[in-house]
C-alpha cells in the first residue's frame, strides 16, 4: 500500500499553509528535531503537513528489536534517534541510540539497579522518554538514576534522585530549560520538582509537592504567558504553575478527582487538564497567584465515566479527550460545552498512549497492535483512516507517536518502527 500524505487528500489546506508560513522560518515538514517527550512544547502538537494519513505493513521502512521491554517514546537529535527499555526485572535499564535512517544501534549503555522500585501492570520501568538539545542526551530512571550522556555515548554526568517508594513506579519525563534539566520526582512518598545543572548534575533548587500522592507521574510543560515563562505541571490533587527559573511555585487550581498523568494542553491562553480518575476536564487562566480555583477557573464539564490516561488535545476550537477505552469527547475549547462523544472501536479497545496532533488531524494509537486512528474532531467525529502496522495484537503500544522529517515513528514493548516508506 502506498502512503497517503495529508497534502494530498486536502489540498486546499495545503494551499492555506503555504500562504501561512511563506517567507518565514517555518519548513512543511515534521520537526527535525523532536527532542523531548511529545515534542518541542511537550504538548504533542507537530506543523508537519507532508507526513501519511493512511498506512499499513508496506509502509514501514524498518524496525529495530530492543533488549527487554520500555513505554518511552522515540526523541531525536538530526539522524539520531533516543529510546530506552529495561529487562523484565528491572535491575538493568538500556539507553539506545539508533540510525534515523536504517534502525541500525549506533550505540548502547546500561545502567544497573540493585533494588528496582515496584511497577503497576501498565507502568515499565523504562516508561519516561529522553531529553535532548543536541548536545546530551538525558534519561531518567527512578531509583537507577538520572543519567547525561552525549551524543556519542560518553558519560557526563549521574544523579541520584532518590529510591521512589510505592507500587506504581516513575513516568515523567525530563525537560531541558535553557541551564537546567528539570525533573518531577512524584511517588508514593515524599516527592519534588527538582532542577540540576545540564553541565554538571548539580542540584540548582528543589521544591516539595504534596506529602503523600497517590498518583502523578506527569511530564511538566513549558508555556509562555504575558508574565513569562512558567512550567506546568499536573498532580494527584490538580495542576500547578512554577518559574522555571527557580522553581517557586506561582499557583494551584485543585482538581475533581485525582490521579494527574495526562499532560495538560496549553491554547487560547488557557491551561487545559483532565484527572486519571473520572472527574470532570477544565480550563485555567494561568495569570493568578495561590490557590486560583475559584478565581481562574474558566469553566469545567463533566467528563463520561472511564478513565483517562492519555493526554488532551486542542485541536481547531475543540478540546479532545480520549478515555482508556476509546471513547472520543469533544469540547468547546473557550467554553467547555459537550459538542460530542463518540467511541471509536465499538467492541473492545485499549488506549493509554498520548494522542499527536497534525494539520487539524488527531492520530491516536491503539495499545492493541499499534493500530492507529486518524480522526477529525468535530459536532460528529469523523475517522478518516484506520491503520497497521501489521503487528501483532498483544504486542502492547503505550508511547506517543513521534514525527520527525518526512517519517512518524512508533514504538512498542520492544520494537521500533519508522513508517514512511
Amino acid at each position: 500500500m502506498k502512503i497517503t500524505p495529508y497534502s494530498l487528500l486536502f489540498p486546499s489546506l495545503l494551499l492555506v499553509a503555504v500562504f501561512v508560513v511563506s517567507g518565514s522560518e517555518y519548513s512543511l515538514k515534521a520537526e527535525d528535531n523532536w527532542e523531548r517527550f511529545r515534542g518541542p512544547t511537550g504538548t504533542g502538537h507537530s506543523v508537519a503537513t507532508n507526513l501519511p494519513i493512511k498506512w499499513d505493513k508496506g509502509s514501514v521502512d524498518w524496525k529495530t528489536e530492543m533488549k527487554g521491554i520500555g513505554q518511552s517514546s522515540p526523541v531525536n537529535w538530526g539522524d539520531k534517534l533516543f529510546v530506552t527499555s529495561a529487562s523484565e526485572d528491572g535491575k538493568a535499564r538500556h539507553v539506545y541510540c539508533v540510525s534515523a535512517k536504517d534502525g541500525k544501534v549506533l550505540w548502547e549503555k546500561t545502567i544497573k539497579c540493585s533494588n528496582p522500585e515496584k511497577n503497576h501492570k501498565m507502568n515499565s520501568w523504562a516508561t519516561p522518554s529522553c531529553a535532548t538539545d543536541g548536545e546530551r542526551v538525558i534519561a531518567f530512571f527512578g531509583p537507577a538514576g538520572i543519567h547525561c550522556f552525549d551524543l556519542e555515548g560518553k558519560k557526563m554526568w549521574s544523579q541520584d534522585l532518590g529510591e521512589f517508594p510505592g507500587n506504581w513506579g516513575v513516568a515523567a519525563s525530563p525537560v531541558i530549560f535553557e541551564n537546567l534539566v528539570i525533573q518531577n520526582t512524584d511517588c508514593t512518598g515524599p516527592s519534588a520538582l527538582v532542577a540540576l545543572d545540564k553541565n554538571t548534575g548539580k542540584e540548582v533548587w528543589n521544591t516539595k509537592r504534596e506529602d503523600k500522592p497517590r498518583g502523578g507521574w506527569g511530564t511538566p510543560i513549558l508555556i509562555d504567558t504575558e508574565k513569562g515563562k512558567q512550567l506546568v505541571l499536573n498532580g494527584e490533587f490538580g495542576v500547578r504553575g512554577y518559574d522555571p527559573k527557580t522553581g517557586k511555585e506561582l499557583w494551584f487550581c485543585k482538581a475533581f478527582n485525582g490521579r494527574g498523568a495526562p499532560v495538560p494542553d496549553f491554547a487560547n491562553g488557557l491551561v487545559y487538564a483532565v484527572n486519571g480518575k473520572p472527574g470532570d476536564t477544565y480550563a485555567v487562566i494561568p495569570d493568578g497567584s495561590g490557590d486560583v480555583t475559584d478565581s481562574k477557573m474558566k469553566w469545567h464539564a463533566k467528563r463520561p465515566k472511564g478513565r483517562d490516561l492519555p493526554s488532551p488535545s486542542v485541536v481547531g476550537d475543540y478540546l479532545v479527550v480520549v478515555s482508556m477505552s476509546g471513547v472520543v469527547t469533544c469540547y468547546d475549547a473557550k467554553t467547555g460545552e459537550m459538542v460530542s462523544s463518540e467511541k471509536l472501536i465499538e467492541k473492545g479497545g485499549h488506549f493509554a498512549a498520548s494522542p499527536l496532533e497534525m494539520n487539524g488531524l488527531l492520530y491516536v494509537q491503539s495499545e492493541d497492535g499499534g493500530e492507529t486512528f486518524v480522526i477529525k474532531p468535530g459536532k460528529k467525529l469523523e475517522i478518516v483512516s484506520r491503520n497497521s502496522l501489521g503487528a501483532d495484537k498483544k504486542e502492547i503500544f503505550r508511547a506517543t507517536l513521534a514525527p520527525i522529517g518526512d517519517r512518524l515513528y512508533a514504538r512498542s514493548h520492544t520494537t521500533l518502527y519508522s513508517i514512511g516508506k
